[in-house]
């Protein structure tokens, strides 16, 4: 199977997750893109989705799947997303699109946060070959540089090449990347990130995720989470 195909079978195991009158929590990527084709196909399904990603709501909507403003929802019934690795104690890094904070708003608010990926992105344990994404209040911007040199993490404020200056996130924070070596205690380095005044959110999920749907080409696996 081609990549494609893996995510497609990945939304197909997805798919049996969802039941009628369902709140749903969408991610973004083509794995989603894919699932919310599939919910279309379905109009016996009655749901309602939230969503951190712009793309997403757009795609939604053109597919005639009903979003609500997050704000507006307290608990979520189901949520899918995506991530760059994930590892045996369904740890997950997700570092990508800087909408982590949001996206972990829906992971917490969900009864299952189902993560749809690759085999190749399984670990036994996170790696940090992609940096962990920080959510910062601008004004706490040196504050929190501080901080992380002081962990011992390598930092660069994100940039985008379509815009001057920084990248900025949905609700005005800065996103700045924290890039970590031989890191021995997922669970310390999480707790100490969250409580460095200004961040607002990171892109290292621990205790968020229940199940991770891993698609390879002789089928499908399924980690469960039982600590949750």
């Amino acid at each position: 199977m081609n990549t494609e195909e893996l995510k497609k079978l990945s939304a197909q195991e997805a798919l049996k997750f969802i039941k009628d009158g369902d709140t749903v929590g969408l991610g973004g990527g083509r794995s989603i893109a894919y699932l919310i084709g599939m919910l279309s196909e379905k109009p016996e399904l009655k749901i309602k989705v939230v969503t951190p990603s712009l793309n997403t709501k757009l795609l939604c909507v053109k597919n005639g799947l009903e979003v609500l403003p997050t704000y507006c929802v307290d608990s979520v019934d189901v949520a899918f997303d995506g991530c760059d690795q994930v590892d045996a104690d369904l740890n997950a890094l997700k570092s990508g699109g800087a909408i982590h904070t949001r996206e972990k708003l829906i992971a917490s608010m969900a009864k299952d946060y189902i993560l749809l990926v690759d085999r190749e992105k399984v670990v036994s344990k996170l790696e940090f070959k992609h940096p962990v994404a920080l959510e910062v209040i601008t004004e706490s911007l040196s504050y929190v540089k501080k901080c992380l040199s002081e962990i011992g993490a390598k930092v660069e404020i994100r940039t985008s090449n379509n815009k001057d200056g920084f990248l900025i996130s949905d609700d005005g924070n800065v996103i700045v990347d924290a890039f970590f070596e031989n890191v021995d205690d997922i669970s310390v380095l999480n707790q100490t990130l969250n409580s460095i005044f200004g961040v607002v959110g990171t892109s290292l999920f621990v205790d968020k995720v229940t199940k991770v749907i891993i698609a390879e080409s002789d089928g499908i696996e399924i980690l469960e989470n039982n600590k949750r």
